[in-house]
C-alpha cells in the first residue's frame, strides 16, 4: 500500500513536468482535455488523486503512454520507443521515459528555422546540447554561438536564450534538459570574430 501511495504522489509532479516541458498552459491543457483548470492544478499539486478518467485524456493530450504518467516500472523490452512530437515545426523525439528529472531528446530543426530572430526566453532548469548534424545558432544573453556537428553547449536556462537553424539543412541536436543544478560539465565559448 505504501508503494501505491508513493506512485500516486509522484503523478502530480510528472504531470506538471510534462506540461511545462511542452510549454503548455493549464488553460490550453484544459481546453484540449475537457478537464477544468482547477482540477488540473489540484492534480499537479497533489491535492487531487489521479483517476483513470483524468489520466487517459492527459496521456492523449501529451502523447505519452499511461505507464509514463504513473511511472510504471519498465518490463520486458528496454528500448525506448516514444512517438515523435512536432512543436513549432521542430520535431521532438523523446529518448527517455520519465517526465520528471533529466530528459534526453533528439531535436530536428528544419532548415532556416524559425525564419526570424527569435525572442530570448528564460525558465527554470539547465540544458545541455550536442549538435549531431547541421548548424544551430545559440543566442545566450548578449552572446551568440554557432554550434556545428560535434560541438556541445550547456547553460542555466535562467539566462535568456533562443535557438536558430542557420543552415540550409536540418539541424539535428541531442539535448538533455534537467532541473536546476544538474550539469553536464561541457562548455561552449563564443566563436572568435
Amino acid at each position: 500500500m505504501e508503494d501505491l501511495d508513493e506512485t500516486l504522489q509522484s503523478v502530480g509532479p510528472r504531470l506538471r513536468a510534462l506540461r511545462q516541458e511542452r510549454d503548455v498552459t493549464l488553460a490550453e491543457l484544459s481546453k484540449s482535455t475537457g478537464i477544468s483548470v482547477s482540477t488540473l492544478s489540484r492534480l499537479e499539486s497533489g491535492h487531487r488523486k489521479p483517476t483513470l478518467e483524468l489520466l487517459l485524456p492527459l496521456a492523449r493530450a501529451h502523447q505519452v503512454q499511461l505507464d509514463e504518467l504513473v511511472g510504471a516500472p519498465v518490463t520486458g523490452d528496454p528500448r525506448v520507443t516514444m512517438r515523435p512530437v512536432k512543436r513549432n515545426d521542430v520535431t521532438w523525439i523523446p529518448l527517455s521515459r520519465s517526465p520528471g528529472g533529466l530528459q534526453a531528446v533528439k531535436l530536428i530543426y528544419p532548415p532556416g528555422w524559425p525564419g526570424f530572430v527569435p525572442e530570448q526566453k528564460v525558465h527554470e532548469g539547465y540544458d545541455w546540447l550536442y549538435v549531431l548534424s547541421g548548424r544551430l545558432r545559440l543566442l545566450l544573453g548578449p552572446h551568440e554561438v554557432v554550434l556545428k556537428a560535434g560541438e556541445a553547449a550547456e547553460f542555466d536556462t535562467r539566462t535568456p536564450h533562443a535557438f536558430q537553424n542557420v543552415g540550409d539543412e536540418p539541424a539535428e541536436v541531442l539535448a538533455l534538459f534537467g532541473p536546476q543544478g544538474e550539469r553536464m560539465h561541457v562548455r561552449a565559448r563564443p566563436a572568435p570574430k
